[in-house]
């Protein structure tokens, strides 16, 4: 029996699936077909369609298991993966994998699912040419994760992590530190940085950083299918070392209703190109920016410590989770904490009722911040020693995964009852 050859280097030395690990990459566009014998593994399969990481697959799941999975492609062609369940004893399993073997093609892969956790059916299972085994009971990630891997394993091309920057409010300064963050990023791990602004009527990308380039990210959009990597070269400008714009046109003269996927081609081909894409998202709630947040690998909420901005971050973060299970929660950053005389929500108390990990507090420096903006510079370059540099560097540090938080308490002295049942009217 074999439906394809397997990747695994040495079946004997491999376990089952375990726990599915971060970082997956994405599925590229294939088709999936689930047979099931259980209602509880049907779902699970079908959560899997919801996965960022699956935004392109066409997955369909059926009755029948093993059996269900022979009969039909007796007369139907198979798709890239076929994905069985199976409470059958090992013999019995092996035999039905057998005659599901002779009606694939060459070309199709199999996962099984099965309920018997043997290292020794596993080994056969994987000496047969089957792609992977998990044991249930099982979760979602478990299965995305080795749809995954099986995919866009080894030898795939590298793809760059996307970070996105939102606003909980307007001006809450969402742009400023996507921008200041990309050159920290471009400073601190000498990668290769692109900071895509899709705030195409008012984007600042190119005024922060004194650039003017002729064509940019409104070009990029309306090519639509004329779009490639030659092209998306062309259209990029350099700020400076390791740093990339595409800047938004900044002009109204035409409005722009933009689709769901409308940056969906310009994103995927940046990830191609650089190791590391800034997504500076305007403060907005259109079907493009609730799929593209679902789509990114990181999401970044920068908000001010007061009321409106605590109700519209957990607005957003609460919106997140659901489009994204299984993945931790979005990033957060306090800005313009301290103004003087204004009463403020404690940043981990703010943290704690949106439930977010604080990743930074930039304090309120009207100079320093109105000086680099009218400049048409960064905070670093302003003054290089300014404590602000740290802050950002560690946001950087933290969004592209370098380093990891410790955990924050959240129930010892919360003391926001008022606010968060005000949240709850909302």
């Amino acid at each position: 029996m074999s439906f394809i050859d397997n990747d695994k280097s040495d079946p004997a030395n491999q376990a089952p699936a375990a726990e599915a690990p971060t970082g997956a990459r994405l599925v590229p566009r294939i088709t999936i077909q689930a047979f099931c014998e259980q209602s509880q593994t049907a779902q699970m399969i079908e959560d899997a369609a919801h996965d960022r990481r699956m935004a392109k697959v066409a997955l369909t799941t059926h009755n029948g298991g093993l059996e269900g999975a022979v009969e039909t492609y007796r007369s139907n062609p198979t798709p890239n993966l076929i994905i069985v369940e199976t409470t059958l004893p090992s013999e019995t399993m092996l035999a039905g994998l057998e005659r599901l073997a002779e009606v694939c093609d060459a070309s199709t892969r199999v996962i099984v699912i099965g309920h018997v956790n043997d290292v020794v059916l596993y080994r056969e299972l994987m000496r047969s040419g089957v792609s992977d085994y998990i044991v249930m009971p099982a979760t979602t990630p478990v299965l995305v994760n080795a749809i995954s891997e099986l995919f866009a394993g080894e030898g795939a091309a590298p793809i760059g992590r996307t970070i996105a920057f939102i606003g909980a409010k307007g001006g809450a300064g969402s742009s400023s530190i996507a921008h200041n963050t990309a050159w920290s990023i471009a400073r601190a791990i000498r990668q290769d940085v692109l900071v895509l602004d899709l705030d195409l009527p008012f984007g600042t990308v190119g005024l922060d950083f004194n650039q003017d380039p002729p064509q940019g990210m409104g070009d990029a959009v309306f090519a639509n299918e004329k779009m490639d990597v030659v092209m998306l070269e062309r259209l990029m400008s350099k700020a400076a070392a390791h740093v990339h714009l595409l800047t938004a046109p900044a002009v109204l003269d035409r409005t722009y209703d933009l689709s769901e996927r409308s940056f969906e081609q310009i994103i995927e081909l940046s990830q191609k190109q650089v190791p590391c894409v800034i997504l500076d998202i305007p403060h907005v709630w259109t079907e493009w920016v609730r799929y593209t947040l679902a789509a990114v690998d990181e999401i970044v909420i920068v908000a001010e410590p007061d009321l409106a901005n605590l109700r519209n971050a957990k607005n957003i973060a609460d919106i997140v989770k659901g489009l994204r299970p299984g993945e931790h929660e979005p990033l957060l950053v306090i800005n313009k904490a301290g103004i003087p005389k204004r009463p403020e929500i404690p940043a981990d108390e703010f943290a704690g009722a949106v439930e977010c990990r604080l990743i930074g507090q930039i304090p309120f420096d009207a100079a320093i911040f109105g000086t680099a903006a009218n400049n048409g510079q960064m905070i670093s370059e302003v003054s290089a020693t300014h404590k602000i540099n740290d802050q950002l560097k560690t946001i950087g540090l933290e969004a592209t995964g370098r380093t990891i938080s410790a955990p924050q308490s959240r129930s010892a002295g919360f003391k926001l009852p008022d606010l968060l049942r005000q949240l709850k009217r909302a």
